[in-house]
């Protein structure tokens, strides 16, 4: 059975890896990667501070090393390559593109100068070539990131981490030059909900106490109502709730840089300086409901405050981004799905022998060694649902890479892959980093061009 997976990151790489490992059936797998990069978020997304995570693509590499396994870097489904064109020439496929667009507050002042979403700030440092050209700009002392989740962390972690800090990582070289002249002294981080609700995970709200000139700070009163646990029980409340609440009884130290954790307040405007750009941020204090299926609601109670920032970033999820002929659902902002079968947004019925797997199913939700079980759980569907599908007669394997090459396309493999690897990890030895990124394209495939 021959099968096209779209995307190389986590969820791709774990559906491969379970599709490839059947004893039952003969599968070759084809990945194709609209960048000529692979691994998805790991590359693009996971903080540089966080090496130890990136570590799993040694995982991938195992799956990418089988002889049945094809990286087809490059190609970009919607425009190098239709959905019709990956019907003729596998049995099923994959969609695996996670969620490059991300969600908007929807309030006043939203599209104003310094007003970024954190998708475009984290793919900015992160070297994504999608970002390299974004314009960031640092000369503000005081910013403020929407959100309560490890990418709002992330964001505020990346601002207040010295230069020594970030120099051994493999931020971007760019991003790096701009952070050593940041003068950013002061973070908000903001949630509509409370501490209890906060979607943060314990070992990245532990980091923020753990920065070598920022110091954490939550207000007393930001705690109120919360039932602090006398020793930190198992679940990810209790344990948040004895940082946050460790936060709140330290004393101020000496540290240049703050963070201040804040809670129960909503955006509602953007407020604009004589330049247009941000000056500050509108802010209604929210009380919380609990409703009957037992979940917390936030509700404005009228009462707004103005919290001056120069730069706001809103952190509150992300989305599929829409690719032509593939079924989205516009309310979840996924590729449309039952369970990881692809279906018509409008009816509802199974398109046949497409699947969905990742964050393109699910919305963003769980970590990255989450999505093992969770691409395996669609995969045995695929197992079952291909019985006999085999059978059907497909164009010759390298028919594929033909069309592509026809379409002038220069298809990156997982061997050119590690030629622009090395190249990477060479750059970023002149700064003592694990790697220093290629931000273009361009200068990826010249790399890569006959000499």
């Amino acid at each position: 059975m021959r099968v096209a997976i779209i995307g190389s990151g986590p969820a791709g790489f774990y559906a491969a890896e379970a599709l490839l490992k059947r004893t039952d059936v003969a599968v070759h797998v084809d990945m194709f990667e609209r960048l000529p990069t692979p691994y998805g978020l790991v590359r693009g997304g996971v903080a540089p501070d966080h090496q130890n995570i990136k570590a799993v693509t040694r995982v991938y590499e195992r799956t990418a090393a089988r002889p049945t396994f094809r990286f087809l870097g490059n190609v970009r489904l919607g425009s190098d390559l239709t959905v019709e064109d990956l019907r003729r020439h596998y049995h099923q496929i994959v969609y695996a593109v996670g969620n490059e667009a991300d969600r908007r507050l929807g309030i006043p002042g939203e599209g104003i100068a310094r007003c970024t979403p954190a998708t475009v700030f984290i793919g900015w440092y992160n070297g994504h070539p999608d970002y390299r050209h974004a314009k960031i700009d640092l000369s503000v002392s005081r910013v403020a990131v929407v959100g309560n989740g490890n990418v709002a962390i992330d964001a505020a972690r990346i601002l207040l981490r010295t230069p020594a800090e970030l120099e051994k990582t493999d931020i971007a070289e760019h991003a790096l030059e701009a952070l050593r002249n940041s003068q950013v002294r002061e973070v908000f981080i903001l949630g509509r909900r409370g501490p209890e609700q906060a979607s943060f995970t314990p070992p990245e709200l532990k980091e923020l106490g753990e920065m070598e000139d920022a110091e954490p700070i939550v207000a007393p009163g930001e705690l109120a109502g919360c039932v602090i646990p006398e020793s930190a029980g198992n679940s990810q409340q209790d344990k948040n709730l004895m940082l946050l609440h460790a936060f709140a009884t330290q004393q101020p130290g000496a540290k240049a840089k703050k963070l201040h954790l804040r809670f129960n307040v909503s955006p509602t405007e953007v407020i604009a300086d004589a330049e247009g750009k941000v000056a500050g941020l509108a802010l209604e204090k929210n009380r919380l409901e609990v409703q009957h299926d037992g979940t917390v609601k936030a509700r404005g109670t009228g009462e707004i405050e103005t919290l001056e920032v120069g730069m706001v970033l809103p952190a509150i999820g992300f989305s599929v981004e829409r690719i032509a002929g593939v079924p989205y659902d516009e309310k979840a902002g996924v590729i449309a799905n039952q369970d990881g079968r692809v279906v018509d947004p409008l009816s509802r019925s199974v398109i046949a022998n497409e699947y969905v797997v990742g964050w393109a199913r699910t919305g963003p939700q769980g970590l990255i060694g989450s999505h093992k079980a969770a691409s395996a759980h669609v995969v045995e569907h695929m197992i079952d649902d291909g019985a006999g599908l085999a059978s059907r007669a497909l164009p010759e394997r390298e028919a594929i890479t033909a069309l592509l090459r026809e379409r002038g396309l220069q298809i990156v493999s997982f061997n050119d892959w590690k030629q622009l690897d090395e190249v990477e990890v060479a750059r970023g030895e002149r700064r003592d980093a694990p790697r220093d990124k290629i931000v273009d394209v361009e200068a990826m495939l010249e790399v890569l061009a006959p000499r």
